[in-house]
């Protein structure tokens, strides 16, 4: 590796869990295992919705497009980390650190952006249920999810491109396994002032104010659940909302510990079992909160693999999914009455 400061030809060591082959080979098993159950999971979410004209609603669109930002969340990271404890090379290129830090800061934010646009779907649809198929139709859905693109695509390249100004030291030593944006920052021997600024103000707009967003939504659920009189028809206006509440949760609680376990410790290694639960575990517990907490999604999940079982040739099978599958803006040709859930 050249010494000096440089910006261009630059490589980083991700140093990752331990340096012990045991050991690497045990999480190799284990993040490969919980990569393709994540892949798999969301990918089922995403066809059964696709196939099922029941669940062509705003609800489940959100879902569909979630499960997809989940795949790509995890594929930006899990594969480079496979792949090194693999080949037993713990070098990531410059351009390849600067690549995995633009598509993790844009999934992670697409993943806000769409926790926050179902927020305010379960907000009309217990607030103003009359006027839910009104509020909630599909040039609003669609309006909503490609300002949500295009809003974390601008955030991740505000973010990534002011990375590309900064000269780097000799010590390029990452202790994480991917190119965490903090961690890269502090080997930068460059002045960050206007990273960190950028980082503040694309946090403040892209995850605080839409975690805001989700709060005043369900702080206004919560008033409008409690005015129902009956027992019954509380619990079944909380349900309709119960799933995403618990992804809500798990997500920001995961994320939180991110950054709370960076800030009471001086090193970063106390953030990264932290970084596991919210780069592999939220998004591989997604499509099993959303599956067994929904009558509806189970339902919908047993008819395509009831369809897709009875073909025993693997390679016709997956032709079958292709060929069923859909854009996920075809969803808004189809009905558009809100689900009942359970």
């Amino acid at each position: 590796m050249e010494t000096g400061n440089q910006t261009h030809a630059l490589e980083f060591l991700l140093l990752g869990f331990s340096a012990k082959l045991v050991i690497q080979s045990i999480l190799f098993g284990l993040f490969l295992s919980m990569f393709l159950v994540t892949f798999t999971g969301n990918l089922l979410i995403i066809l059964a919705i696709s196939s099922d004209s029941h669940l062509h609603t705003p609800m489940y669109f959100f879902l569909s497009n979630l499960s997809f930002a989940d795949i790509c969340f995890i594929s930006t990271t899990i594969p480079k980390m496979l792949l090194n404890i693999q080949i037993q090379n713990k070098v990531i290129t410059y351009a390849g650190c600067v690549t995995q830090i633009f598509f993790f800061i844009l999934f992670a934010c697409l993943d806000n952006l769409l926790l926050t646009v179902m927020a305010f779907d379960r907000f009309v649809a217990i607030c103003h249920p009359l006027h839910y198929m009104v509020i909630m139709n599909p040039h609003l859905c669609g309006l909503l999810v490609l300002g949500s693109w295009i809003m974390s695509v601008l955030g991740s390249l505000l973010e990534t491109l002011t990375v590309l100004r900064l000269s780097f030291c000799t010590s390029m030593e990452i202790p994480h396994f991917f190119c965490d944006l903090p961690e890269v920052l502090k080997l930068a021997c460059s002045d960050t002032l206007i990273n960190n600024i950028v980082v503040y103000l694309v946090t403040g707009l892209l995850a605080v104010i839409p975690f805001i967003g989700i709060l005043f939504s369900y702080y206004q659920i919560v008033l409008s659940i409690l005015r129902i009189a009956s027992a019954s028809g509380k619990w079944k206006a909380f349900s309709t909302c119960g799933s995403h509440l618990s992804v809500v949760f798990l997500f920001y609680g995961t994320g939180l510990g991110v950054y709370l376990s960076s800030a009471a410790t001086l090193s970063s290694s106390g953030s990264l079992m932290s970084s596991v639960m919210y780069t592999m575990v939220t998004p591989m517990l997604n499509p099993f909160i959303y599956s067994l907490r929904n009558r509806d999604m189970k339902g919908a999940l047993g008819r395509f693999l009831s369809r897709a079982a009875p073909l025993s040739d693997e390679a016709v099978a997956g032709l079958s999914w292709v060929i069923r599958f859909k854009p996920l803006g075809s969803i808004f040709r189809r009905s558009w009455m809100y689900p009942n859930t359970s």
